[in-house]
């Protein structure tokens, strides 16, 4: 195992453009940390100066105690799995795996025993013999995994090793990834992971912490529920979640036990604990945040009636999407766009309604959220 931590690192390039400023991260030993954000939030860019792939323009890297600035990948204890697997094309998977070994000089009995040692936990010891063009992307991408087991680093880095596979076969690997990270941890095998991905969904199912990135800068590191949760500002409120959170402007109106914020000249009464926060905001704008599975679309559902801070509303219908057991709800309030995520039985009638027709909705108000305008977007509640 070894820990990574990265003290006020940049990255600067050569026309002057600074894509990384003064990252401060530690990654535990054995952690499964994911970085991610928008294209262009420098994720990749951050692992790659881990990895020694990248030049480190400012600021000090240790894995595993050791400053590696300037030591050379093959120093550093690290394995990297890419997004275009990289397996040569001439070689049998069992060559592919064995051949970082063979070049190290390992001892021939012990290539055999790590390469099918870690065949075997891929369940792939029937694709040994074949050669990489007789794979599907799913096996290619298992064995560009195990060429990084075999080396049994201390680090594990992902850069976005899924993202060339179809949406069945990505929602599989990222299972399988997961559960050999823990059954490597079971095994006395702990190895550090730091994995890559621009896929929100990937992020909050495979990493034990989450490193949300915007350009160059860290927004928030946090644990999946956390981050969901209790969103240290607008970008993370709305990156984090499918759909994301509704973000609007709203005005703080009113003092005390009576305070609302008014969307669109709609007043949407706070709850007492948020009043009390928004207190310095009255007869200001700010951004007043709600996710869609927290506005109600059947106000006679069970357990609806009598919900503590529940605000009823009438919207006007716009479009409503079927995913399946989910249902997204689009409607306006007062001109003001918003989304409502519902169950699909829990429709209150609102898919038979047509396009423009009135539709009465719930506010959990108790669990909405609220952003300063300008900035960062600074989540004001907590």
């Amino acid at each position: 195992m070894a820990q990574v931590s990265l003290k006020g690192i940049e990255k600067v390039y050569g026309n002057g453009f600074k894509a990384v400023h003064g990252v401060d991260l530690d990654i535990h030993d054995g952690e499964f940390m994911v970085f991610v954000g928008p294209s262009g939030c420098a994720k990749s860019t951050l692992l790659r100066m881990v990895a020694g792939l990248e030049s480190i323009s400012g600021g000090e890297l240790r894995i595993g105690g050791t400053v590696v600035n300037n030591l050379a990948p093959k120093q550093r204890g690290i394995a990297m799995v890419f997004q275009n697997y990289a397996l040569y094309p001439h070689m049998k998977v069992y060559d592919n795996l064995a051949f970082g070994l063979k070049l190290a000089g390992t001892p021939k009995a012990e290539v055999d025993a790590r390469v099918r040692d870690a065949a075997r936990l891929l369940e792939m010891d029937h694709l040994l013999e074949r050669y990489p063009k007789q794979l599907s992307g799913g096996q290619a991408q298992r064995v560009a995994v195990g060429r990084a087991i075999v080396k049994k680093p201390g680090v594990f880095l992902f850069d976005e090793p899924l993202s060339n596979l179809d949406a069945k076969l990505r929602a599989n690997m990222r299972v399988r990834l997961t559960e050999l990270h823990r059954t490597l941890r079971e095994q006395g095998r702990a190895s550090t992971a730091v994995y890559v991905t621009h896929d929100q969904v990937e992020a909050m199912t495979m990493g034990e912490r989450i490193c949300v990135l915007k350009d160059g800068t860290i927004q928030q590191v946090d644990v999946p529920t956390a981050l969901y949760s209790r969103p240290a500002n607008a970008f993370v409120a709305g990156f984090i979640g499918s759909p994301e959170m509704n973000i609007r402007e709203a005005r703080v109106v009113g003092g005390d036990a009576g305070a609302v914020v008014d969307v669109g000249g709609v007043a949407l009464k706070l709850p007492a604990r948020h009043a009390e926060r928004l207190g310095v905001w009255r007869d200001r704008m700010l951004r007043f945040g709600i996710r869609p599975e927290h506005i109600v679309a059947d106000l006679n559902a069970p357990g609806v009636a009598g919900t503590p801070d529940l605000v009823e509303v009438e919207g006007v219908l716009r479009f409503v999407e079927h995913m399946g057991s989910e249902v997204y709800v689009h409607f306006d309030l007062g001109g003001v766009p918003f989304t409502s995520r519902v169950g699909a039985e829990l429709l209150g009638g609102v898919d038979a309604k047509p396009r423009g027709a009135l539709h009465r909705f719930g506010f959990l108000m108790g669990q909405s959220h609220a952003f300063e305008p300008e900035g960062s977007g600074r989540n004001l509640l907590l």
